[in-house]
């Protein structure tokens, strides 16, 4: 039985799989790609995507999740070429992920899955909505949408995704702390554990950090990003949109043009809420988001 906590909601006792970091790792080898997954529970695929950030993967993203909805799914927590121990970006065509992954549902024996995808990971699954749409289920993104004029925020480059540069540019203890600070509306989520942990992560592989910047400042960091928001328009993938009112990385906005883009989407937006609803609000997200999948 594991006793759960959140600082805005009473203790739950429940009971969850086994799952932990080490139970669930493991390297997949596809034709192009060494990709890092954390994979737990059996039923329809649920691959999980995470954001930009520096030393983000697949589990510091999901792990809250992964616990929750391993019960009735089989929940593949991707980490994406250049973060963790996945292979590097390439920085001579931009980002790939829509390629890769193809390649590992392919290596994995999955012909469709749903997608759940933070920021990034949202845009990720918006690529493959809309050019393998046949193997998209449904799409869950949060903190993610279609960009506008007005990408990041409305009066420019939000101060989340300053500091993100900032962190890349210097992966110094003190900016990562700043980073999950950012990150959260609730600072108790932002914890000295959680910067750690990012912190481990991104300097066991500075080739990322270098990778990044270098694909960000030739401005093929979005390749392929925003062309797949305005296919929305024609897709028929069912889509649950969930984004924090308080984001200070992302604006709501770009939610809001989602909502109004997809033809078979619902949009929820959680109150005291930053970047990360998948964390700050574990329980509601994660009920939610398997309603969604059940019923639709």
């Amino acid at each position: 039985m594991t006793t759960t906590t959140t600082p805005d909601t009473p203790a739950t006792t429940t009971t969850v799989p086994d799952i932990s970091y080490e139970s669930t790792y493991r390297l997949v080898d596809t034709a192009d790609y060494r990709i890092q997954v954390n994979e737990a529970g059996e039923g329809h695929p649920l691959i999980l995507i995470h954001g930009t950030g520096p030393g983000a993967t697949g589990w510091s993203n999901f792990e809250a999740n992964i616990r929750a909805l391993a019960a009735d799914f089989r929940c593949i927590a991707v980490t994406m070429p250049g973060w963790g121990d996945s292979s590097p970006q390439n920085v001579a065509t931009g980002r790939d992920q829509g390629r890769a992954v193809q390649q590992l549902m392919d290596t994995m024996g999955i012909d469709r899955a749903a997608f759940v995808g933070n920021s990034m990971g949202g845009a990720v699954g918006m690529v493959m909505a809309t050019e393998h749409p046949g193997r998209v289920s449904h799409l869950v993104m949060m903190g993610s949408g279609i960009w506008g004029v007005n990408v990041l925020a409305p009066n420019g480059v939000s101060e989340g995704m300053r500091t993100i540069f900032d962190t890349y540019e210097d992966p110094s203890p003190e900016n990562f702390q700043k980073l999950v600070q950012v990150m959260c509306f609730d600072p108790a989520f932002a914890t000295r554990e959680l910067a750690e942990e990012r912190s481990r992560t991104a300097m066991s592989r500075p080739e990322h950090l270098r990778n990044w910047l270098e694909v960000m400042r030739a401005g093929i960091g979005g390749t392929g990003f925003a062309e797949a928001g305005q296919k929305m328009a024609a897709s028929d993938v069912p889509t649950l949109i969930i984004h924090g009112r308080d984001d200070r990385t992302v604006h709501y906005e770009i939610s809001l043009r989602a909502h109004a883009v997809i033809p078979d989407s619902r949009l929820l937006m959680f109150g005291r809420c930053g970047h990360w609803a998948q964390l700050e609000h574990a329980a509601e997200f994660n009920a939610t988001v398997k309603h969604f999948l059940k019923d639709h």
